[in-house]
């Protein structure tokens, strides 16, 4: 049976035409034509800026890997797993690499979530019959990765933080309570719109040997002896005592400070990439020959996801340029306005799933004007609540191979839409 074109297809198809026309009209075709090279060229540069990001966390997913600790932690939490993803066998390593990508984007460590959904994408993979399908599966992970529960937005709070604002954290718990609303969306999205599985195998086909790769063997481990213990004891003892000492130095150490946000946020990766390592180490794993072997990974990824970006990166850019985008947002302002949302958040709220760039930038521009006014404290919330959705079904998508996406992107933007009204809510609930 002939398969529907999926609805990425026609979203991207419309986004070119729709610019296409949008010009005619607004005589910006010349904006458009260089905005097609430039979004282009921008999609490269950022495909060739990942591949040592790319390159050093899948190198250390391998460690992981072979260390077991992938195992160990989806062992931990195999219920709440298993229930979510009924098709993907307990112990899979993509369980775990979903559950790492997970706390990354809890965390708002996006240059170490993407590579860990990469691995996640490329494991399940390994368990689809039919390459260059979605699985039930895919999609799910998808539609849950961009509307993740974000605990932390260390990088709105540092923008609000360095623009003055009296109370720069003050947008975690309603960024919390929208990325619940997003994900619980998200979740019930994908379940109702999934229909049969026909891409995914049978996990009951699958032996042992097909479910998992075997970490390495007993004798190709080889844990440190008394020293080797003995130096990474010392190691963590210093870092706890340089900790200690930056901390008696600080002044004010009130957890709405500049300087606590900016401790986290310079702190938290190299620890996480230390632990990785560490782990390794006492595990016996050999840190790195395998941590290189696994950055080739990384490389190769890298290189695939090139044409799916440029794809993206293309319609979008011509869509902003053309005018549609200001367009869209004078015809829906007196829609959005009865629900409280102004203008300037609209323009956010259009712009967040196509470029998280671009969204960014226009939050930390409102950040700047009025810190403390009710639109800085509603985009803000946005930014922290949402995520750049196209951007991740391409790269993720991409990484693979997928074509046919199935019902990932309208899951997605389910929970866009949710997270999005969510914010606008619990912000007018906050706020006053």
């Amino acid at each position: 049976m002939q398969q529907k074109p999926a609805a990425i297809n026609s979203i991207w198809l419309g986004l070119i035409l729709t610019a296409t026309v949008t010009a005619a009209y607004t005589g910006t075709m010349a904006e458009v034509t260089k905005a097609s090279f430039e979004s282009a060229k921008s999609a490269v540069t950022l495909a060739i800026s990942l591949i040592g990001p790319m390159a050093l966390w899948l190198g250390l997913m391998k460690i992981a890997e072979v260390g077991g600790l992938l195992q160990t932690v989806a062992r931990a939490l195999r219920p709440v797993m298993v229930k979510l993803f009924p098709d993907v066998p307990a112990e899979h390593p993509a369980m775990a690499a979903m559950i790492m990508n997970m706390a990354a984007n809890m965390l708002g460590l996006g240059n170490a979530a993407t590579p860990m959904g990469i691995k996640a994408m490329q494991e399940l993979d390994r368990l689809s019959g039919e390459k260059g399908t979605a699985t039930n599966a895919m999609c799910l992970f998808l539609a849950i990765n961009t509307s993740s529960v974000t605990l932390l937005p260390l990088g709105v709070i540092t923008v609000r933080a360095a623009a003055g604002a009296t109370t720069p954290a003050n947008i975690v718990i309603p960024t919390l309570a929208a990325t619940i609303l997003s994900t619980t969306t998200a979740i019930i999205a994908a379940k109702l719109l999934a229909g049969p599985d026909s891409a995914a195998q049978p996990c009951s086909l699958q032996g042992p040997d097909d479910e998992m790769p075997p970490d390495a063997a007993p004798d190709q481990l080889h844990p440190p002896g008394l020293t080797g213990r003995l130096f990474i004891a010392a190691m963590i003892v210093a870092c706890a005592v340089g900790a200690g000492v930056q901390l008696s130095r600080q002044e004010n150490l009130s957890i709405v400070s500049t300087a606590a946000f900016d401790a986290v946020s310079t702190w938290l990766v190299p620890l996480l990439i230390a632990g990785f390592l560490i782990y390794g180490y006492l595990r016996g794993v050999k840190v790195y020959e395998v941590l290189t072997e696994g950055a080739k990974e990384g490389f190769t990824t890298t290189v695939k996801i090139i044409p799916f970006m440029v794809a993206i990166f293309v319609a979008i850019g011509m869509f902003r340029a053309s005018g549609a985008m200001e367009i869209m947002v004078r015809a829906l302002s007196p829609l959005t306005e009865l629900i409280g949302m102004p203008a300037e958040a609209l323009s956010m709220a259009l712009l967040r799933p196509l470029s998280g760039s671009g969204a960014f930038g226009l939050m930390s521009e409102i950040v700047t004007k009025d810190p403390d006014s009710f639109l800085s404290f509603l985009v803000s919330t946005m930014q922290g609540s949402t995520e750049t959705t196209f951007y991740i079904l391409a790269v993720y998508f991409g990484s693979i191979g997928i074509t046919r996406t199935r019902h990932a992107l309208p899951a997605a933007l389910c929970a866009d839409a949710a997270g999005l009204l969510g914010s606008v809510l619990i912000c007018h609930l906050w706020f006053a």
